[in-house]
């Protein structure tokens, strides 16, 4: 069994996934200061809303939507979907979803908690979707943002961390199932 020895200075790990080496980029306390921030600003945001629903998009979103409703200062309810775009390191510009809602809708204030926003595909299919359920507002909060590669025009209103477009790991992302379990945010090295 392979390990992965990641420590609390991540400026000098690198990380082998299968054929691929990673460096760090965002180490783990900026990556929960960022999420400190956008959850104060969905507090105040939402502070008079009635039971938001935060629809967290799998696989990757798990750890930023855990971090983020344990900051929530108020009653909500959470969810998930699962949808795929991403083959290997590169967007595959086609979204399946794999796993449906089953939550009402209508009426509802609902905020979108994804991992990562880079093309935009996986917002544009899930506003689409969402749309005819009716509910009363959708948001979008995501971890990462790479405003160089988005095409849409949804506004992306919780953004915790804008990067490059580069191909990223950790903190819930990954290469093919792998290093989703790493704390920092890690690139591929080039």
């Amino acid at each position: 069994m392979k390990t992965i020895s990641e420590t609390n200075d991540t400026r000098n790990t690198v990380v082998q996934l299968a054929d691929k080496t990673f460096r760090p980029l965002i180490p783990y306390e900026k990556v929960m200061d960022a999420i400190e921030r956008v959850a104060q600003h969905i507090n105040q945001d939402y502070r008079d809303k009635e039971l938001p629903l935060f629809l967290g998009v799998l696989n990757g979103s798990f750890m930023f939507m855990a971090e983020l409703v344990q900051r929530i200062e108020w009653v909500c309810e959470t969810s998930f979907v699962k949808i795929a775009s991403y083959r290997g390191t590169s967007s595959s510009g086609r979204v399946q979803e794999l796993i449906g809602l089953t939550n009402s809708l209508q009426g509802r204030h609902v905020i979108i908690v994804e991992d990562i926003v880079d093309t935009g595909s996986s917002i544009d299919y899930l506003m689409r979707s969402l749309a005819g359920h009716q509910p009363a507002s959708v948001a979008v909060a995501t971890l990462l943002f790479k405003p160089d590669a988005y095409k849409m025009s949804y506004p992306i209103t919780y953004r915790a961390l804008e990067i490059p477009d580069r191909f990223v790991v950790g903190f819930g992302l990954d290469y093919n199932q792998m290093g989703r379990n790493l704390r920092g945010i890690y690139e591929l090295a080039r």
